[in-house]
């Protein structure tokens, strides 16, 4: 659900009495769609959270940390020359309207003082965060000019409403509905009963300020689940709509209650009063509207984060992977077109045998070929002399027999480099943060793939391995990505720790810790299924994974990131169980 306007309107008053007087600390963009504000109260240090992406827009306080990009964005320093230090005047929202608008005292480059408005527009995919410095600072709600927006809109964007800077700041044109909350009930019914459609649709269409699931919740709490045309109604159906929508006006009028509908673990619905029309599922109340946003939205918003993090850069690493299988395709194709060399050694043969009876000139020569009595024809150069036409087949012969011998070299190399490639690939579709990320690009820039960039690098922190402790007590590593792999593999593990690999695909290097002490089956079966759970084949029912102690495992001279041999070893089949790997995992 996407919040609607009463929800953001109840929201507002919740922030308006958090951050009453907070001044700006800091201000971040973790990404292109969010901004995070850095405040300090009197008594806290809270955090706000604006967010106009068009699947999860909305403004809440946050406790989550974000991983911010090495170099500021441009809205993001715009922000802070415009809004560091600035205090929170008011948080206002106008009726029915899914903005929420933040009122900031703040000093301008000259040293006066002014008022810059953040004003949050949470409408779906037409989502945006735009900067307005207000013409009348006494009167904030007053008509101002746009300093910038977080997405521009021009002309050709929009005919009714461009968002550009030095414009006049006008709100987005708003359908004529009569308001939910601001209407009398019984005008509500009224209007509802004029229309030939079932009473929650004819809610929608004829009522604002509320989303389409407090609409279907009003004829749910009315009428059950039986579906009631609305210009139908008898007066007792239409008695209770009024009572349903009287409901509806009251608790919204107390404040409301942060309700999450949750099914199978996981949040679906949210509104500002209980939801009863979702039977079966679990009704879960908030303390506070910023926390039931932050639960709704946070893994969704997550995964949302990684990818536009990661794209740039899995873009890149899928098209070196692709590149690489060409490579060795085209290579092979060679190699079969080389195995054809043998005919070109026996015609320079026949040609040598029978100079006798090949005329100067002639454009072909048909021969008995000696091999298997038949008659061959051998096309000749008319430029070229009988011998000089031997010699030239014998020439190409030699040279597609070296072709051949070097062919064999280039091709198991090629077929090495995509190998490494695809672990790259998958490594970044499944990198959990841009420290993680940060480690692949260095991985691919040592290794050629990326070039260095030295005035933009910055070093940062390397990721720590994934930590898991078996149900036996064993510390157990696992690699996010190549360089950890190396590095696990090959200098943190010792001889006699248990290495654990999943069979002929790309995946993470996993190792039981053993001190020195026999590791039991169960350990090394938990062990085995981690290796599963962070490999591509995380998806199968029955995965093989090879498992060794450590000193049988060695880098081969010139290997790739991550590219180890063993000998000997066991194979182990297990289905890979994230559950298991959550509940493994070290606190």
């Amino acid at each position: 659900m996407a919040l609607d306007a009463a929800a953001l309107a109840l929201c507002a008053k919740e922030l308006s009495a958090a951050l009453a007087d907070a001044r700006i600390d800091k201000i971040f963009e973790p990404t292109r769609d969010e901004v995070v504000l850095n405040l300090r109260t009197r008594t806290d240090n809270p955090r706000l959270f604006l967010s106009a992406r068009s699947g999860s827009a909305r403004a809440c306080l946050t406790k989550e940390t974000f991983e911010n990009p090495q170099t500021p964005p441009s809205f993001c320093m715009l922000l802070r020359k415009h809004f560091t230090g600035g205090r929170l005047l008011e948080v206002r929202t106008l009726p029915d309207e899914r903005i929420l608008f933040f009122d900031f005292q703040c000093t301008n480059e000259m040293g006066d003082t002014v008022v810059n408005t953040m004003a949050a527009e949470l409408m779906g995919r037409y989502s945006n965060l735009v900067l307005v410095q207000t013409k009348n600072p006494a009167n904030p709600a007053a008509e101002g000019k746009i300093i910038d927006a977080l997405k521009r809109v021009d002309f050709e964007d929009s005919e009714v409403r461009q968002l550009l800077p030095g414009l006049a700041y006008t709100l987005p044109p708003q359908p004529q509905k009569a308001s939910f909350l601001g209407v009398s009930a019984a005008g509500i019914v009224a209007a509802v009963s004029q229309k030939e459609l079932p009473v929650a649709e004819a809610l929608i269409k004829t009522t604002g300020g509320v989303g389409p699931v407090v609409c279907r919740e009003a004829a749910y709490r009315a009428f059950g689940g039986r579906d009631v045309t609305a210009s139908r109604m008898t007066e007792q159906e239409k008695a209770a709509l009024l009572e349903a929508v009287t409901f509806v006006q009251a608790a919204y009028a107390d404040g409301g209650t942060p309700v999450a509908v949750v099914v199978d673990g996981r949040p679906v619905e949210f509104s500002f009063l209980p939801l009863t029309q979702y039977s079966g599922a679990d009704l879960v109340e908030y303390g506070s509207y910023s926390e039931l946003l932050e639960s709704y939205y946070a893994a969704k918003d997550k995964a949302e984060r990684l990818r536009q993090k990661s794209r740039d850069l899995a873009k890149t690493v899928h098209n070196l992977h692709e590149r690489a299988v060409r490579k060795a395709a085209a290579r092979r194709e060679e190699q079969a077109q080389s195995a054809a060399s043998e005919e070109l050694r026996v015609y320079g043969e026949l040609l040598s045998a029978n100079l006798w009876a090949i005329q100067r000139g002639a454009k072909n020569v048909t021969l008995t070929n000696y091999y298997d009595g038949k008659e061959v024809t051998i096309p000749l150069d008319v430029r070229l002399s009988p011998s000089a036409n031997a010699q030239k087949y014998f020439k190409e012969y030699k040279k597609k027999q070296t072709a051949a011998r070097m062919l064999t070299e280039l091709i198991a190399e090629s077929d090495a480099e995509a190998e490494y490639l695809a672990t790259v690939q998958y490594e970044v579709e499944t990198a959990e943060g841009e420290a993680a990320l940060a480690e692949i690009r260095a991985e691919l820039k040592s290794q050629g793939y990326l070039k260095y960039y030295k005035a933009k690098d910055k070093k940062q922190k390397p990721a720590d391995f994934l930590r898991y402790v078996s149900s036996d007590g064993f510390p157990i590593l696992v690699g996010r990505n190549n360089a950890q792999n190396d590095r696990l593999t090959l200098k943190t593990a010792r001889g006699r720790d248990v290495w654990f690999h999943v069979k002929n695909a790309p995946g993470s290097h996993a190792v039981v810790l053993s001190g020195g002490q026999p590791v039991p089956d169960t350990t090394k079966t938990e062990a085995a299924v981690l290796a599963a759970v962070h490999s591509s084949q995380n998806g199968g029912a029955k995965v093989q994974v090879d498992y060794t102690e450590v000193r049988n495992v060695w880098k081969a001279n010139g290997a790739k990131p991550g590219m180890v041999l063993y000998d000997p070893y066991e194979t182990a089949v297990v289905t890979p169980d994230p559950a298991l790997a959550e509940c493994l995992r070290a606190k």
